[in-house]
């Protein structure tokens, strides 16, 4: 059987290690990752081998040659364009019609027992059998399910926590039958997984799963790189070490030169002819590669260095990785996640502080401070944006070079000569960091409309009024400490899950796109923002007997920006209003719960006791809005969406509503009896978003207070919702309260259990297993139906190690019952 080694990939999360060399040719003890593949290859008898290359191909070839130094034949397929993982391997077609043959990626080490998992394949007679292992933290590869035979009956690349069903995933080792090839198209990209292997399941050809035992690890970022080193040296992976083991742990190859007053504390290595002086520390987890020379005095723990590299005295590495043929002068310190590239020169006495990259041939001068705030793996966290965009501690976490750096990021992202539209609460933090956002915008060659202080909905229906996108930046609702920078879309919606993705790698790369002189961005402040805004949601929204109505309403605008569009849209909704708190307050730019909850009760006295039909008060920044009936009590904002659904619903008597899963069950009887459909979302807002721009779809909420009326905009928006309410309460002659009366009361109860990282793919696996014949959907986490209709669902927290369940039942006591059960179930995976 011949094997096909994937060596193609570029490995953009690796930058600035992979900038001037392929991800293959990265060292793990000394050794490229690939020729480790290389070597487990031919321990189980794949000695003819068939190697794919694109980025950097020459440098592969050159190293490893037609393989006869590893007593192998290596041949090369050559990409002049990136293919897929399956359009790469079709580009060898040539060599591998002849049998059944292994794929294994060039860049992941592992150990697993490649004999079994061929003889698995040859037993079980299947067109492709895919080699799966498990896995802590399924997000960045793809995840499987099998049925008891053995055959894959599910695959979802790259899932959200939301999507997260199990823990085993694909390691991209596969055995295959040639008549696979048959599904590959030639000379464009193609995937295995995403397009081949769905189309197969399709048409009901045989897809098996082996379960692999022993080690895998996919080295794709700087932290699985140095885990990997860590790994081989504690000998949990079964690879072959170049060298002598000198004491326990402590592995010194041919040539090297280590004084006996140096300190070695293994496990550790030393390459060969490197050169470590006396008073050199060597502490756990280093490698040191060849041709290095440590210093007297000079500290590494945990440190990777790669070869030909100069350490001076008293420098101190921690937790790095360091390029080949690099100077480290004296007394220079490089902390722990920082990686300096290949052929740099870092100065004495300077420090480069934790997850700072250097890319290749730069100089930081002696005593420099160089700081970048990489802030997104202390929150267990692969990606910048969290369920809020982009947020963190005004400058602490969110720093002006940190905002510059996003929005060159996004700019990057677009076409030059782009228009991005930005906008702010009235808070100081969010005006000084949009400042210089909007100057790295100008510089990478993007026009910007700068609205200033402007409500959230504000701002996204300017964006999407011609804009390529835009960007608001609001304190964090009830953290008055945090800010949140949100990115939206040319429709004014937030970026999708794609658009992130790539944001977030170019933002990695630090690789911004820079504007020639000529090309400079202009900056633009547009003049009647709420006179259009009003003007087109009056268009829009149905405001029929409202001013006939003689209804009377207070409105709360909480100090905050919502206060701004106030004058200009009830002047012209011709309603009897009382308007409160309508200045702003740069001092309270958000407000806690208690704070609100206290506003709410003091707006439910003024609606008492001015006899008004409703009370409503906006978030900060008008995104979201919650409700006071006639008599003064509080609409709890769960209940305030059912009262919302069912007068839409009655007046339109057809369409489809858009709420997340985690809402009653009672929507849905409210929403039937008038005619109308619900259609289940994630609790993405996107998601909600997506659903709320098809023609059919006449209302969306979340349940939190935020409201879609699709006639206006498919975005969450306090005031168009307000103008909304307004309307039907005046057609239905209705009050609150009576509307709410009819509505059958709901009992859904919620909990939020700790979940480390690290043990939430095994917890999603053992919820799905201990289902067990119940009804599941996996519309987003996974929710379970018992078959008197209670359900329960389990959604791991995107940004938190934390996992949410929702369960609702008939009663209170049924519905805490079945939450404590599956609360159990939860807690005893995470432990």
């Amino acid at each position: 059987m011949k094997a096909v080694v994937m060596a193609g990939g570029e490995g953009t999360r690796l930058r600035p290690m992979t900038a001037s060399m392929p991800k293959p040719l990265l060292p793990v003890a000394n050794r490229p990752i690939m020729e480790h593949v290389l070597r487990l290859l031919k321990r189980h008898g794949l000695t003819e081998t068939v190697v794919t290359v694109q980025f950097l191909a020459s440098l592969v070839r050159n190293y490893f040659g037609d393989g006869e130094e590893l007593g192998m034949e290596l041949s090369y397929a050559n990409e002049e364009k990136p293919l897929g993982t399956a359009g790469s391997v079709k580009n060898a077609e040539e060599a591998l019609r002849d049998d059944s043959f292994l794929v294994i990626s060039g860049d992941a080490l592992t150990d697993f027992d490649l004999t079994e998992l061929i003889d698995y394949h040859k037993r079980q007679g299947g067109l492709v059998t895919v080699c799966l292992t498990r896995v802590h933290n399924p997000l960045e590869f793809g995840i499987t399910i099998v049925n008891d035979d053995g055959q894959v009956e599910r695959f979802l690349e790259k899932p959200t926590w939301g999507q997260v069903f199990s823990d085993t995933v694909n390691t991209g080792i596969y055995v295959m039958e040639p008549e696979v090839f048959d599904y590959v198209d030639p000379d464009v990209p193609v995937d295995w997984s995403g397009d081949v292997f769905p189309q197969l399941m399709k048409e009901g050809k045989p897809i098996y799963g082996f379960v692999a035992e022993g080690y895998w690890e996919d080295v794709g970022t700087h932290e699985s790189y140095v885990k990997a080193q860590a790994d081989v040296l504690e000998g949990k992976v079964e690879v072959d070490i170049d060298g002598f083991e000198i004491s326990p742990g402590v592995w010194v190859a041919e040539g090297a030169e280590v004084h006996p007053d140096a300190v070695l504390r293994g496990p550790l290595y030393i390459g060969d002819y490197a050169k470590i002086e006396a008073g050199a520390e060597l502490r756990e987890h280093s490698v040191v590669g060849s041709n290095v020379v440590v210093k007297s005095g000079a500290f590494l723990h945990r440190a990777v260095v790669d070869q030909n590299v100069y350490i001076g005295p008293q420098a101190n590495l921690r937790g790095c990785v360091v390029g080949k043929n690099t100077d480290i002068m004296r007394a220079a310190r490089i902390e722990d996640g920082a990686v300096i590239g290949d052929e740099c020169l870092i100065g004495e006495e300077s420090i480069v502080q934790g997850n700072v990259r250097v890319y290749p041939f730069k100089t930081v001068e002696a005593g420099a401070f160089v700081n970048t705030s990489v802030i997104w793996e202390s929150r267990g966290q692969a990606h910048l944006f969290g369920a809020r965009g982009v947020s963190g501690i005004v400058n602490v976490e969110i720093t002006p070079e940190l905002a510059v750096r996003l929005a060159g990021a996004y700019a990057t992202t677009l076409k030059k000569g782009s228009t991005v539209t930005t906008a702010r609460d009235h808070s100081r933090g969010a005006r000084a960091l949009k400042r210089a956002m909007i100057s790295a915008l100008q510089t990478s060659a993007i026009d910007v409309r700068d609205l200033e202080n402007v409500p959230l909905p504000v701002a996204r229906q300017q964006t999407a009024r011609g804009s390529a996108g835009g960007i608001m930046i609001r304190t964090t609702p009830g953290v008055p400490d945090n800010v949140d920078i949100m990115f939206f879309d040319e429709r004014g919606a937030d970026l999708s899950q794609a658009a992130q993705r790539k944001l977030d790698r170019v933002f990695a790369r630090q690789e911004y796109r820079r504007a020639f002189p000529g090309e400079i961005g202009d900056l633009r402040f547009p003049s009647s923002v709420y006179d259009s805004y009003t003007g087109a949601m009056l268009r829009s929204v149905d405001t029929t007997g409202v001013e006939e109505s003689g209804l009377k309403v207070v409105v709360d605008a909480s100090n905050g920006s919502a206060g701004l569009v106030l004058p200009s849209l009830l002047g012209r909704l011709g309603v009897d209003s009382l308007t409160i708190n309508p200045g702003l307050d740069e001092s309270r730019p958000t407000e806690t719960a208690d704070e609100r909850r206290s506003g709410l009760v003091r707006l439910g006295e003024i609606v008492a006791s001015a006899r008004a039909a409703f009370g409503i008060r906006f978030d900060p920044v008008g995104d979201r809005l919650s409700l006071v009936d006639e008599q003064g009590r509080i609409v709890e904002d769960d209940r305030a969406l059912l009262v919302m659904l069912d007068l839409i619903a009655a007046e339109r008597r057809t369409g489809k509503v858009a709420l997340p899963v985690t809402t009653t069950r009672i929507a849905e009887q409210v929403a039937a009896y008038h005619g109308t459909q619900v259609e289940w979302t994630t609790t993405s807002p996107d998601d909600l978003t997506r659903v709320g721009r098809d023609d059919t779809t006449v209302f969306g909420g979340d349940g939190r207070g935020g409201y879609i009326i699709p006639e206006f905009s498919s975005v969450f928006d306090g005031s168009a919702a307000f103008v909304r309410l307004i309307g039907l309460v005046a057609r239905a002659q209705l009050t609150l309260s009576q509307i709410d009366a009819r509505i059958p009361r709901a009992h859904v109860l919620k909990r939020d259990l700790a979940t480390p990282w690290a043990v939430k793919g095994l917890v999603m696996r053992t919820v799905v297993e201990a289902a067990g014949d119940r009804s599941v959907d996996t519309t987003d986490g996974i929710r379970i139906v018992e078959p008197d209709g209670r359900w329960v669902m389990v959604l791991p927290d995107p940004a938190e190690a934390v996992t949410h369940l929702w369960a609702e039942g008939p009663d209170d006591a049924s519905a805490q019952s079945l939450l404590d059960e599956w609360s159990a179930v939860v807690d005893s995976a995470g432990r």
